[in-house]
């Protein structure tokens, strides 16, 4: 790794998958890459109709000060997102943007091998990592 960058392939970041809990495959790519100033993460979904985004809204819950914007990119694959009720199929280098905290979203995915990126932040807030980051690290088999 160079000062001041880092240039990586997400096929090279661990994969963390929870066989004993309905979550999405997950690669840590925030905590992977020493991001500080958002979040950022992918998902991957080996068959079709796994879950890549799991049901959630952004509002602010027991360990999570909510308030978030999201994009989610489709770098591979398609999927099936839901959001607010409305189901939108995406594929590779779809963008789909999540505005409103309040908005329950999720995917699943269309097509095997299918990845898609999340980034997010509250605007107008610094940046803390949330906690789920490091449960989901305890809980899930790293691959």
């Amino acid at each position: 790794m160079q000062p001041g960058y880092r240039v990586t392939h997400l096929d090279e970041i661990d994969t963390v998958r929870f066989p004993d809990d309905p979550l999405p495959d997950w690669k840590p790519l925030r905590r992977e890459l020493g991001i500080t100033a958002f979040g950022t993460n992918a998902y991957v979904a080996e068959q079709v109709g796994d879950l890549l985004i799991e049901r959630h809204d952004e509002l602010a819950g027991d360990d999570d000060p909510g308030g978030s914007e999201e994009i989610y990119v489709v770098v591979r694959g398609a999927a099936r997102f839901t959001v607010d009720g409305t189901s939108l199929d995406v594929s590779h280098g779809g963008v789909v943007a999540v505005l409103d905290p309040a908005l329950v979203r999720e995917a699943v995915a269309l097509e095997a091998g299918t990845l898609v990126l999340a980034v997010g932040a509250r605007p107008g807030v610094a940046f803390t990592p949330s906690t789920w980051e490091e449960k989901f690290l305890a809980r899930g088999a790293h691959s």
